[in-house]
């Protein structure tokens, strides 16, 4: 990318989008924000979050069923600049620091996997008998998991709207009310996943509604413009 380059990405969902001055949605405007529940409308946000659930995965019903959902990404070997560890790597520390859960691994089916990822996919299922793989079946797992032990996959993002909480060991957008590897250490980081009980339904309200660009509202037009004049663009 070029100094003059800007980025246009959808932050996850339609219409919700980020326009900014960098690929890495670790390096976004919104990552270096600070989030205060204290400034969101509870009433409001439950209402936008509920909808919004409704919208995106039907009457899907939030439950606690004992296990942990793992949802993959590409390149699971690799521990790349932004990991805390290699996707091999977190699974194992997942499996060492809960010890008592199932683990259910979900592969993203659009993402490659050499005959070496699945084969070490497979050793885990051999190893440990609470260990399963899956490829994609998000909607199925998400909802009836205790929590969310990924890299930075949007998967753990969709949680939230399940009050799902997450454990993240990649640098990401949507990390404020997450257990950061990268910040606690793995140990402490997946020690205090489980019992996390963040502010979900303000926190989507304030990373859709107020720091990203909703195409479908009247000032759309103007979010946009700004920034574009930050970035010099337009006078």
């Amino acid at each position: 990318m070029t100094e003059d380059t800007l980025v246009m990405r959808r932050v996850y969902a339609y219409p919700f989008w980020a326009i900014e001055a960098s690929d890495k949605r670790w390096e976004w405007n919104v990552a270096r924000a600070v989030f205060d529940p204290e400034t969101v409308n509870g009433h409001k946000a439950a209402r936008f979050a509920n909808n919004w659930r409704k919208r995106m995965f039907g009457e899907a019903a939030s439950s606690r069923e004992g296990y942990v959902y793992v949802p993959l990404q590409g390149r699971i070997s690799e521990q790349r600049s932004f990991q805390a560890a290699s996707p091999l790597e977190m699974i194992e520390a997942v499996l060492d620091a809960d010890s008592e859960r199932p683990v259910v691994i979900g592969m993203h089916p659009k993402e490659p996997y050499s005959a070496s990822d699945i084969d070490a996919l497979e050793k885990f299922e051999h190893r440990f008998e609470r260990v399963t793989v899956v490829m994609g079946q998000m909607e199925r797992y998400l909802p009836s998991c205790d929590y969310v032990v990924s890299q930075n996959s949007g998967a753990a993002f969709f949680g939230y709207f399940f009050g799902k909480p997450a454990a993240l060991f990649g640098k990401i957008d949507f990390h404020h009310i997450a257990a950061n590897v990268h910040d606690l250490g793995v140990e402490e980081a997946l020690g205090r996943a489980a019992e996390m009980r963040p502010d979900f339904e303000r926190y989507l309200w304030w990373l859709w509604q107020e720091r990203s660009i909703n195409a479908g509202r009247d000032e759309a037009d103007a979010q946009i413009a700004s920034r574009f004049r930050t970035a010099g663009w337009i006078a």
